[in-house]
């Protein structure tokens, strides 16, 4: 049983034992909401909720050890500050969008974080992403946070829809709480101030400990291939009611192959250099998880893999600069785009490779992004299933998933 399957296995006890405390009853603090009405995407809550004001309960963000709280699924003395207060970097709660033809700030090869949500596609720079970390949006009606921890390059986003271990809606807003587990930005909602690793979305410490957030593919590329392939897209502008130096990066060089992890005190896992780049994939309860060096995709390709008996293939077909490279984002050496897909389309298995530079596949020679979607060929207007992953160093993605498998180069 992988680490983060012990920590779920752990939570669900502790829940059983809340409830039979009367923890979320109906006279409980926790019930706040009323009961939500309509539907959600799968695995997730109802999106009529509103988002509650902080709630009467203990704060882990003060102490996760506080009186009432379920025991922390993660070790306490090993939470570090990371400097600034809690929301000392500031999330954008009040994200504001340009139109494509209106942005005239971002350079091509920039990275931007790229989301695909009910036919609504929008566009994060990572020069923001770096100064603010969360962005709590609501996209095609859906509440999301959209995350990035520089520390550990790990971008994703996270349905903010949620229910607790009490059986109790909530539509919550997330912020920094200036804490690190693992190098990992643990994040923290503002109703109940619970304490939520990033990397892997779960509910560590609080009342909504062994919540797992439903999640949300997203990947990060250049701005010129997503505005190519989405020229009626929302990119976020910088109007985020805060002065930050947007454009310049504040780690230069951190993603140095030599330059040892920010405030990481877990042991690292030789079997790749700790800064090394790789494409993380995992199940749910995170029983099943694979690694994939950068350097093998930027040899290859494309990489079969295999994930909790589920058959993806990870891609990377474009490049974007590095953010944690030099001083200026726009200045840093290129990196790979990635993606990681299911190659089923209409019941059939497409043969993902690349050629002449493109992403094609064998059958039909239709030409494929990174994020799925058919560009040109016999099947263009087509979409393959994005599955989400992210791109961290690896010594996180091992901290987090000690058992993953790794797809390494052997030459």
């Amino acid at each position: 049983m992988s680490p983060r399957a012990r920590l779920l296995a752990a939570a669900a006890a502790g829940a059983l034992a809340l409830s039979a405390c009367g923890v979320g009853g109906q006279d409980s603090a926790l019930d706040v909401l009323s009961s939500p009405t309509g539907s959600a995407p799968e695995g997730g809550s109802s999106p009529a909720l509103s988002e509650g004001p902080r709630e009467q309960v203990p704060s882990a963000l003060d102490d996760p050890l506080s009186d009432g709280l379920p025991e922390p699924l993660i070790e306490v003395p090993r939470i570090l500050s990371g400097g600034p207060p809690p929301d000392g970097i500031p999330p954008v709660d009040d994200p504001r969008f340009d139109m494509v033809d209106e942005v005239d700030w971002l350079r091509p090869n920039e990275p931007v974080l790229a989301l695909s949500l009910n036919g609504e596609y929008r566009a994060y720079p990572v020069q923001i992403m770096m100064w603010h970390e969360i962005v709590n949006d609501t996209v095609a009606g859906v509440p999301v946070a959209v995350t990035f921890c520089p520390l550990c390059n790990s971008a994703l986003v996270f349905d903010r829809r949620l229910t607790g271990p009490d059986g109790v809606d909530r539509l919550v807003s997330f912020g920094t709480s200036g804490k690190l587990y693992n190098s990992d930005l643990l994040m923290y909602d503002r109703q109940t101030e619970s304490l939520f690793s990033q990397l892997i979305g779960l509910g560590v410490a609080g009342v909504l400990t062994g919540v797992e957030l439903d999640r949300y593919p997203v990947q990060t590329v250049s701005y010129q291939d997503w505005s190519t392939a989405h020229p009626d897209g929302l990119v976020l502008n910088r109007v985020t009611g805060q002065e930050r130096s947007y454009g310049a990066n504040p780690y230069e060089q951190y993603d140095a192959e030599n330059r040892e992890p920010f405030l990481f005190d877990g042991e690292l896992d030789d079997r790749l250099p700790a800064k090394r780049r790789v494409v993380g994939v995992a199940t749910s309860d995170g029983s099943s998880a694979v690694a994939v060096d950068h350097a093998v995709l930027e040899r290859d390709g494309v990489v079969p893999l295999s994930v909790g008996g589920r058959d993806l293939v990870a891609v990377m077909a474009s490049s974007a600069s590095s953010a944690l490279d030099s001083v200026e984002i726009s200045e840093g050496r290129p990196v790979g785009s990635t993606g990681v897909l299911d190659p089923q389309l209409d019941g059939r298995v497409l043969t993902l490779q690349v050629r002449d530079g493109r992403l094609v596949d064998a059958e039909t020679g239709t030409a494929w992004s990174v994020t799925g979607e058919a560009l040109d060929g016999p099947l263009a207007g087509e979409s393959l299933t994005a599955v989400p992953h992210t791109d961290p160093f690896w010594f996180a993605w091992a901290a987090f998933y000690p058992d993953t498998e790794v797809v390494a180069s052997t030459g």
